[in-house]
């Protein structure tokens, strides 16, 4: 008897309710872990920007402080 005929002959709650539920408590950690992970790149990753992007407003403020000074 292959798989599909397993579950096929098992009631609708066990398919869709203990199954995902045993699959949770299994690799919940796992998903958290994954999920945190994840989280915590996306956050580092908008830092990098927002310092690059800030780093690149203030050398372009002063460059264009500097020759405005250089014009008198």
């Amino acid at each position: 008897m292959d798989a599909k005929g397993t579950l096929s002959s098992l009631p609708w709650w066990v398919t869709w309710i203990v199954i995902p539920v045993i699959a949770l408590v299994v690799f919940g950690g796992l998903i958290a872990n994954l999920v945190g992970f994840l989280i915590g790149l996306l956050f580092k990753v908008l830092v990098f920007v927002a310092l690059v992007g800030g780093v690149v407003y203030l050398v372009r403020r002063v460059k264009a402080g500097a020759s405005s000074r250089s014009d008198w």
